[in-house]
């Protein structure tokens, strides 16, 4: 049994459940992160947990089932996280004993660098492609005319979501790689994970479908999450080990289209990818404070859809409403919600990062890092001009993604 997350995407109209959720014990089970040596850390070791040697490993996980012992707890699975100095290990709490209170009493062992409860999150959810005239970015960011001036081509963005169908007429060809995170299931395409995909990266002027913001991106399909009936569910560890697979590989973007209560484990693994200015894009969702985590971590760009105004100032807002995209089986659909508006901005993102590999990211938008972007003026910073009629007009200011 894994310890969950659930993630609600908001998306429109979700079909029936594509997988079957693996069983939880949603509140029963925390993550225990125990400390090892950093001298066992192998630089450019094999990721899955090749680092060290066995015995060092081994020792590890005798120390993890003392730690059990001493507290009365059940190891249930394990995943090692060298490039944040842990072994990360799920642990069963017994019936009528509270995972919040276990987590903090587990913390103060010498042993651990430390524990968590697991937490609920919610998400928020002229080419001639045929349905280009009806996506949103068409329009309000003249994606056909950004396209002239770069489309993503040599870089990469890392998808942490649920399955995405690579087979799609629309997709493929566009993935360099779609790992399944989520254990006890076979990998299977869903519909947030492919939407998300194909508003970034769809293949553009290809006579079918959509235009992807960044049609000449490459992805990163790493499926931490599965769809159960109109809703979208995620387990703790499988989310850190795909975000963690994703910063070790070094994209341009990840996005996380998903909101929810902060935790310990993911912020640490988000601070590496700052550190090494990877860029994270997040939905905002009105409704949780500080629009929830991730986007309330410090350096991630937060996103929002234009409908929905954001209680920060530093808030992004981009097309999230009635946008056309790819659906598992080689259709398309509509979707609406946060998760598509930050899709749009790792989009963006990616185009930016062919003209410009190193320097910080600069969106233009209404007010000083945040507001409804202008991705033609944006665009026009980093290129330096455009063919686009670009509108910076003198309210607009330059915010910084970092």
């Amino acid at each position: 049994m894994l310890a969950l997350i659930l993630f609600a995407f908001a998306a429109a109209s979700f079909g029936p459940a594509r997988a079957k959720a693996p069983d939880s014990g949603l509140d029963r089970e925390i993550l225990v992160m125990v400390r090892h040596p950093t001298d066992h850390y192998r630089a450019g070791g094999a990721y899955g947990g090749s680092y060290g040697d066995e015995l060092a490993q081994s020792s590890r996980q005798r120390l993890a089932r003392g730690i059990a012992h001493k507290y009365g707890l059940t190891v249930v699975d394990n995943w090692p996280m060298p490039m944040i100095g842990v072994d990360c290990f799920v642990m069963a709490v017994p019936p009528g004993r509270s995972t919040a209170a276990t987590a903090q009493q587990v913390s103060t062992d010498s042993e651990v660098a430390w524990a968590e409860a697991v937490a609920l999150y919610s998400a928020r959810s002229s080419h001639n492609d045929p349905l280009y005239a009806a996506q949103p970015a068409a329009v309000q960011w003249r994606l056909a005319d950004l396209h002239k001036i770069a489309s993503g081509r040599g870089t990469r963005v890392a998808i942490v979501d649920s399955g995405i169908d690579a087979g799609h007429p629309d997709l493929a060809g566009q993935l360099l790689v779609n790992r399944n995170f989520v254990s006890g299931q076979p990998f299977v395409p869903e519909q947030h994970g492919t939407a998300v995909a194909g508003i970034i990266a769809a293949k553009a002027d290809n006579r079918l479908g959509i235009a992807g913001v960044a049609p000449g991106a490459k992805l990163l399909g790493l499926r931490a999450c599965w769809q159960v009936g109109r809703s979208t569910s995620c387990d703790t560890l499988s989310l850190a080990k795909a975000l963690y697979y994703a910063v070790e590989s070094r994209p341009d973007v990840i996005n996380l289209s998903l909101s929810g209560p902060d935790a310990r484990l993911l912020r640490e693994i988000l601070g590496i990818a700052y550190s090494r200015g990877v860029e994270v894009v997040a939905a905002f969702d009105p409704k949780q404070r500080d629009g929830g985590f991730p986007a309330s971590v410090r350096g991630v760009i937060a996103v929002t859809d234009m409908s929905l105004a954001p209680s920060r100032g530093d808030v992004y807002m981009a097309p999230g409403r009635d946008v056309p995209t790819t659906e598992p089986g080689g259709r398309w659909f509509l979707v609406n919600g946060s998760s598509f508006a930050a899709a749009h901005v790792s989009g963006l993102i990616a185009l930016m990062r062919e003209r410009r590999r190193s320097t910080p990211i600069a969106l233009v938008a209404q007010r000083n890092a945040g507001g409804a972007i202008d991705a033609c003026a944006t665009m026009l910073k980093v290129a330096g001009g455009c063919d686009c009629s670009c509108s910076a007009t003198p309210s607009a200011r330059v915010g910084q993604g970092r």
